[in-house]
């Protein structure tokens, strides 16, 4: 357990201290450096920016999990969160419900596009035997440009003449998410003018819980997790393989149609052509940081948050906010490095454990001969 978190602590200061060995280098005091970053994150407006981030990038981590878990690798979900954006925000845009009607439908049309759009990698890993890797990247591509077609001919929201802005009807408030504000108000938190925490951290945190019971609480779960360790061994105590590979995809893609909705119903209320994107690549190293666990995702998910909203200030300080990227690339290598490792220590101790444990073997030639003598 120990190893397990000093594992990703150690990637943390190794990537700290070989960033601030590139700022010196570059001619940059680190320390200004890592200072100006931290007052700045710890702003209450640049700290509500950094959990309304930290929402799709643990969302997008979530999607990837349920994958790492069978040993899938989702590399589809920026595809699939982009799809299940655009067309969830179409048909909210299009329709007229009671709120949570409205917003639930909205959900529930983004988690079904996302799931399909995984699906199709996983019926072609066990119909075609393709990798999922290199079909969830292809699918990628095929989401971007399906989508720009569906959005320019069908989806579009008809815009004045010389309107250059395409963009799906705007979704009415009763498909909207609130925000926390009052929230923190209530619990005495000043929110500055122009701040507003997004009200779907609250379904983050239920996906999360969600994530910890499917995966952890229930039979599907430990099938998942079995398949994931040792597939042979799962199919011999009942698991049909290729069943599980499509359901696993599907859940994860229905996991990564949720990461573009926070932006949706709480900011944009429409889906344009400059929506934002970069989640799902981010999403993977959230994962790998948090070790797929709910917690550690969320932790992960917080820190390239802060890095990236807190290196706003950096440009003002003349100071390359590049650098912001060579941490996060950092942290990614140290992390996958030094979670080898501490597997390679777990066995060896696993190994020395069943060595001193074993059973003595049978008597050698001078016991024997003491027996009989007795």
């Amino acid at each position: 357990m120990l190893l397990s978190l000093a594992a990703p602590a150690a990637a943390l200061v190794f990537s700290i201290a070989l960033s601030a060995l590139a700022l010196q280098l570059s001619g940059n005091d680190p320390f200004d450096a890592l200072s100006a970053m931290w007052d700045y994150g710890n702003r209450t407006n640049v700290r509500i920016s950094i959990i309304n981030e930290a929402v799709p990038l643990y969302l997008s981590g979530l999607a990837v999990a349920v994958g790492f878990k069978m040993g899938l690798f989702n590399i589809g979900v920026e595809g699939q969160y982009g799809l299940a954006a655009l067309l969830a925000a179409s048909v909210g845009g299009t329709v007229d419900l009671p709120a949570p009607l409205h917003v639930a439908l909205i959900i529930v049309v983004a988690m079904a596009v996302g799931g399909a759009w995984a699906g199709v990698a996983g019926v072609l890993k066990v119909t075609r035997n393709v990798h999922e890797v290199i079909s969830t990247i292809m699918l990628n591509f095929i989401a971007t440009g399906f989508g720009a077609y569906l959005l320019a001919d069908y989806l579009k929201e008809e815009a004045p003449v010389g309107g250059l802005n395409v963009k799906t009807p705007e979704i009415p408030p009763s498909g909207q998410f609130p925000s926390l504000n009052r929230l923190l108000d209530a619990v005495g938190v000043e929110v500055p003018s122009g701040a507003n925490l997004q009200g779907f951290v609250l379904i983050a945190l239920l996906a999360g819980f969600g994530y910890h019971v499917l995966v952890n609480r229930l039979r599907f779960g430990f099938d998942l997790r079995a398949s994931g360790i040792n597939p042979w061994a799962a199919q011999t105590s009942g698991v049909a393989p290729k069943a599980m590979v499509v359901r696993t995809m599907f859940i994860s893609g229905a996991i990564a149609g949720l990461v573009g909705l926070s932006a949706l119903l709480g900011f944009s209320h429409q889906y344009t052509l400059d929506f934002p994107t970069g989640f799902g690549f981010a999403g993977i190293a959230a994962a790998l940081l948090g070790r797929n666990h709910p917690v550690g995702i969320a932790i992960g998910a917080l820190i390239f948050s802060y890095l990236n909203k807190s290196a706003q200030i950096l440009d003002l300080e003349d100071i390359p906010k590049e650098i912001v990227t060579i941490m996060q690339g950092i942290i990614i290598i140290s992390v996958v490095v030094a979670y080898e490792v501490v597997r390679r220590l777990v066995l060896a101790q696993e190994a020395h454990a069943a060595g001193s444990t074993e059973p003595p073997g049978p008597p050698g030639p001078q016991e024997q001969r003491t027996e009989v003598t007795a």
